[in-house]
This record gives structure tokens, sequence and C-alpha cells, in this order.
């Protein structure tokens, strides 16, 4: 199928507004990926000082929310977004945000502009993350408690090493890439547990890194997903390729942050940084075009949408 119908920036903004909306920043990139590393440094801290169950819980919450982010900041980088320097913007991508999360900004980039080039088509490489849906509140519940008892995580980051002992699955191409990429996060995250053992908080490394990892990072990387594309439309309108969500301070804290909840705008704009979609948003907003787009009222009311009761 052809790509998808693009829309023009000029088709909607004078020349002053547009050049506001695409200008790209030295600092704030950096700032963002400081800020992901700083929160989870802190509630790191916070556990050490208050260890408590609830505490704890809370902490695994909002650990797993900034890994999120860290992936959030490499697919900024996949659109060249995070820092107007190529070669800073891809360091960044590449090994402070997307390396210690398993995720890699080079097989990334090509996968992630075809999803743009076809998104919702047939040839969309996230296709599959929202074709399944609406579905039923039961088949929502078993998916949650998979990301949240490990087996999503098991399933996407332990059982790829079983490859070994198939001989057919270790010649595939998809085995030698996990292999090539594999390495450098096991050498991030080595390298974490060094520092956790080395200054005597070894256990925190396993609870504090991983467990976020291996449970609330992948139910709110799934949340994304669903609020992002699911039941939106066939990629045939500009305006509803992609659904933002309202998302008040606790959405952003727990679920959406850095911006992703405007999703409508970023597949509008693709070339515009994330912490210039707000404004965006609003000046979409004084043009009109928000009753042309899919806008959702909450991460609960998309979820509702997408799992409606019978």
């Amino acid at each position: 199928m052809p790509a998808v119908k693009r829309l023009h920036p000029k088709d909607i903004f004078d020349a002053d507004d547009w050049k506001a909306l695409s200008k790209r920043s030295w600092w704030r990139g950096i700032y963002l990926a400081s800020h992901a590393w700083g929160v989870i440094g802190l509630s790191v801290v916070v556990v050490e000082f208050l260890p408590n169950p609830i505490t704890y819980l809370l902490a695994v919450m909002v650990i797993g929310t900034r890994q999120l982010g860290l992936a959030i900041l490499m697919h900024e980088a996949a659109h060249g977004t995070l820092h107007p320097v190529p070669a800073i913007n891809d360091f960044l991508g590449e090994w402070v945000c997307g390396q210690p999360i398993g995720a890699s900004l080079k097989r990334y980039r090509p996968y992630h502009l075809q999803h743009h080039k076809f998104a919702q088509q047939a040839e969309d490489p996230d296709l599959g993350l929202s074709a399944k849906f609406p579905t039923t509140p039961a088949s929502l519940r078993r998916k949650v408690i998979r990301d949240l008892t490990g087996q999503t995580y098991f399933k996407q980051r332990v059982k790829p090493y079983l490859g070994f002992f198939d001989p057919q699955v270790r010649r595939s191409a998809r085995f030698q890439a996990f292999l090539r990429s594999e390495p450098r996060f096991l050498a991030w995250n080595a390298a974490l547990a060094l520092i956790a053992i080395g200054s005597g908080h070894g256990l925190a490394f396993l609870g504090l890194w991983i467990v976020p990892m291996a449970t609330w990072y992948p139910l709110v990387t799934r949340i994304r997903n669903i609020a992002e594309h699911a039941c939106v439309g066939d990629g045939s309108d500009p305006f509803r390729q992609a659904r933002t969500t309202r998302a008040a301070w606790i959405d952003r804290a727990f679920i959406a942050p850095y911006y992703v909840n405007f999703h409508a705008e970023h597949h509008l704009f693709m070339h515009i940084s994330c912490w210039n979609l707000p404004k965006a948003h609003q000046a979409l907003g004084r043009k009109g075009r928000h009753d042309s787009m899919e806008i959702g009222q909450g991460y609960a009311a998309v979820l509702r949408q997408v799992a409606p009761k019978s």
C-alpha cells in the first residue's frame, strides 16, 4: 500500500509559529535524560531512608515509569529531536537511554520510521499491537496480570536465551540480532549491579531496578501502546492515525512521562521535539482542529473504550 497521507505543517501554521514549534534545544534533551536517572536515584534513596511496603511499591511504579521514560527519550532520538547535534542525539539515545533498558536506537530507528510511514496499515510493523483491539475486559485483565507477574518480561528478555539450545533458532537472523545487541545491555546492567554492590546496596539493584523492569515497565508500555493506536482510524486521515490522551499529574508520574500522551500531534508533526508537543496541541485547539482528532479523556477512559463491558 502507499504511504499514509502526510499533513504539511504550513497547511496549519504560519511560518513564525512553525519556526517556534520546530526549534531544537541544546539542553532540554540532556535535562530530560538526567531527570529520568535522577528520579530513579531519588526513589532508591527514599526507600533506603523510609523502608516500608508502601514506599517500596511506589518506588517500583515510579522507577518503572522512568524506565519507560528512557524508552520514550530513545524514541525521541530516533527522530533526531533529542539534541540538534546528531552525534550527541544518537549517543544519548543509544547509551544513556536505550541500552540500560535493553533497547537499541540503531535497530529501533528504521523499524519506527516505517511505523510512521505506514501507520495503521498492513505494512505498519506495530499494527499487531493495536489490531487485537477492541477486546474484552477479561482479556485485558489477563494481559495486565502477565505484565505484573513478570511473565511478559520473561518472554521478552529471558526466553530468547533458550535459543542457545535450539540449533534452528540459533541460526536465525532474529537470534543473531539479539546476540549482537545483548552484550551492551548486559554490560550496562553489570555496571549498575557493581555500583550497587560496591556501595553496599546489592539488593537495591534487584528490587529497585530489575523488579520494576520486570513488572511495572511492561505494564505501562502496554498501556502506552494501547492509548496511542488501539481503536483509532485506518491511517487514511492524518488527524486520526494516533490518539492523544489527556494526562493529569498522576498519569504523568505513573504512566505517561515526557509528553508521550501527545501522540496524535507526534504523528502529525513527527519532527517536533516532545517538549513542544503541548504547544502544538494548544495551537491545534486554537485552529479548531481538536474535533478532528482522536483525544482520550484520560487513560482509564481509553482502557474502557478499548475493552468495553458487554
